[in-house]
């Protein structure tokens, strides 16, 4: 039979109600009397019922996170640190992998509202669901915008897809295709593919974008590479807007019988640790996805506590380019 706290307050010899504030931090307590309820607890393997101590401080002390495919390296090494940093501040994660399905991203918002979540941090494509705007809902998006009030965080798109469009160009590429998501979903992620409009026209070069419409599917990712190499033979650059994206065009070229970078230059995005591991000789464009969960918990938490007053909606943050030897 579990214990109860009725049993730890008799061993310690205190109160139901000393027992009760010394887990909850309530009121003052002497360090003495702490260290017996403390001892009492292990004695008995006691532990509290989260649950009901959430009634007891209004808290539930669950942050609910909304992604698209923890299978996906940038967004399993995002839950790492998100996770991480929440459990640093005493808060647990429930975990919901919606696979950019609008009808599953409700049913798991619906879920972390009844479990009564202090906040929710997504990162899906999905914008308009109604729930996310709930009066006294705290929402922080990542690189997403899902309305006109929830505070983004994100890196600072626009300046690493220029950066990539013009390593491209300074390496004497001419023909330079960008492989991207598709174009309808209004991310912050969409200024990379702005950056490259820009940094094309300048340059007076013609922009070639080839939009793969299942961003999770290898078969998708290899059906528009093979179009490209079908449709324009003369590519001898290509910015890819994640690093899946340009191990696929890089695989598929080797196959080819196309030298990278000889032939053609490759630069990717996001510089995830399992890319840099797994394709060493990429050249990429890093998020900095710890300070992305840093920034997206302590805004979350400003939020949960009512003092979001000084955030910016958007917070950007820098970028780096990892030279490889793929560009």
């Amino acid at each position: 039979m579990k214990p109860k706290i009725e049993d730890v307050a008799k061993l310690a010899g205190v109160s139901r109600t000393t027992v009760s504030r010394v887990l909850n931090n309530r009121g003052y307590i002497s360090n003495e009397t702490r260290e017996k309820v403390q001892k009492a607890m292990e004695e008995l393997n006691y532990f509290p019922n989260d649950v009901a101590r959430s009634l007891f401080n209004k808290r539930s002390n669950l942050i609910g996170l909304i992604l698209p495919t923890t299978s996906n390296p940038f967004f399993g090494e995002l839950s790492f640190y998100l996770e991480n940093i929440c459990a640093s501040f005493g808060y647990k994660v429930l975990l919901c992998n919606s696979l950019n399905q609008i009808d599953k991203e409700e049913k798991y918002l619906e879920m972390l509202l009844r479990n009564q979540v202090d906040g929710i941090i997504v990162g899906t494509h999905n914008r308009g669901i109604l729930n996310y705007k709930k009066q006294g809902l705290a929402v922080v998006a990542i690189d997403r915008y899902l309305s006109e009030t929830i505070p983004v965080v994100c890196s600072d798109n626009y300046e690493g897809g220029k950066i990539a469009t013009k390593l491209l160009i300074s390496n004497g590429c001419n023909h330079i295709v960008l492989i991207d998501g598709i174009g309808e979903l209004e991310t912050p992620a969409r200024l990379r593919r702005k950056a490259y409009l820009n940094v094309m026209e300048k340059h007076g070069k013609i922009p070639k974008i080839y939009e793969i419409p299942g961003v999770f599917d290898p078969n998708s990712h290899l059906a528009i590479i093979r179009k490209v190499f079908s449709e324009y033979p003369e590519v001898d650059g290509v910015f890819a807007t994640n690093d899946l994206f340009a191990a696929s065009f890089i695989n598929e070229a080797k196959r080819r019988g196309k030298n990278v970078p000889s032939d053609i230059k490759v630069v990717g995005y996001d510089g995830t640790e399992t890319a840099q591991t797994l394709l060493p000789e990429l050249t990429t464009i890093k998020q900095p996805i710890e300070a992305i969960a840093k920034a997206a918990v302590e805004i979350l938490l400003k939020e949960i506590e009512g003092e979001f007053i000084d955030f910016p909606l958007e917070t950007k943050l820098p970028i780096k380019l990892i030279k490889g030897v793929t560009a």
